[in-house]
């Protein structure tokens, strides 16, 4: 037995939450990662997973060998990357994580150029909300955060921002642009839903005097939990939303959402890229990282300007 491999087979049945999608994640078939299973179980004489018809858990055990193999596969990949950096031709698999909003409008229109320039990196985009404990097994994870942000991890400030208000031109055409905060409660309110936002009261600040603020009571047309329905719906002409400036960003520069009441601010945000705490970095995560913060960079400068020279137009 390739104790190695079952180790890794083990792994990915646990991650992929069954045998089936693990043979599809490995490129095996399905009775060989359910032998190399049994195999492993065999050998340690104990059992790892408990199966049923409906679904997969792991025992005791199975936890605990889990949480060691982990750190024993890490240990082995920075290994192996560590000699692979010695090479002239960057390569390897570089596995991200992040939450749907940011895989969706930071990480995905980044792929196709940093592919081009780097065709030997696979990345591996895992979409889920982000756990702290999964940190660990991601090369790099993004978090978008207030910029109190002080979790005991390893991470690096991709980039500060503020979130606002945007409507479509279409929306503002048809039902005006609001000139004052309150004016808001006359207006179609896209919002969203958490346990930690009062959906019926938008709360807008000052950036020039962030002690003044102001609390505006709105009847929200949409409520969600999902930014990306929120923002469909806003592009389709269905109300006033807040975003983030980095998510924003393309928007504001293509004219498809305008800046509203400016210059409050809903809010100020950072985004971070959070790093498992092992002390070596291969290459190619430097390398996406500094081109992450380069490019996010600069389509929030695009964003800035376009917004600027709109203002400017309007005034003049």
């Amino acid at each position: 037995m390739d104790r190695l491999q079952s180790m890794r087979v083990f792994e990915s049945v646990v991650d992929e939450g069954g045998f089936a999608a693990a043979a599809r994640a490995l490129d095996m078939s399905a009775p060989v990662v359910t032998r190399l299973v049994a195999d492993l179980e065999e050998h340690l004489g104990t059992r790892l997973l408990q199966r049923s018809t409906r679904r997969l858990s792991l025992t005791e055990a199975g936890q605990q060998y889990l949480s060691r193999i982990r750190h024993i596969l890490q240990d082995i990949d920075e290994a192996d990357a560590m000699a692979s950096s010695h090479t002239t031709e960057m390569a390897g698999v570089l596995r991200i994580q992040a939450p749907p909003l940011l895989a969706t409008y930071v990480v995905a229109p980044l792929l196709g150029r940093f592919h081009r320039q780097y065709p030997a990196v696979r990345i591996e985009l895992h979409v889920s909300p982000v756990t702290e404990q999964a940190i660990e097994d991601f090369d790099i994870t993004l978090l978008g955060t207030d910029d109190n942000f002080d979790a005991d991890i390893v991470a690096r400030k991709v980039i500060e921002s503020e979130a606002f208000l945007v409507a479509s031109p279409a929306y503002l055409q048809r039902r005006g642009e609001p000139r004052r905060p309150e004016e808001l409660a006359h207006h179609d309110c896209l919002r969203s839903k958490s346990p930690q936002t009062r959906p019926r009261i938008w709360r807008l600040w000052s950036p020039q005097r962030e002690e003044q603020w102001q609390d505006v009571e709105v009847q929200p047309v949409l409520l969600s939990n999902h930014m990306d329905t929120l923002l469909r719906a806003a592009l389709d002409g269905a109300g006033i939303m807040s975003l983030p400036l980095d998510i924003a960003a393309p928007y504001l520069s293509q004219g498809t959402l305008v800046r509203v009441l400016s210059p409050w601010i809903t809010g100020r945000l950072a985004l971070y890229a959070a790093l498992p705490s092992r002390k070596f970095i291969p290459d190619r995560t430097r390398v996406f990282l500094e081109y992450l913060i380069e490019q996010t960079k600069l389509q929030t400068d695009k964003a800035l300007k376009a917004f600027t020279s709109t203002k400017a137009d309007s005034v003049g």
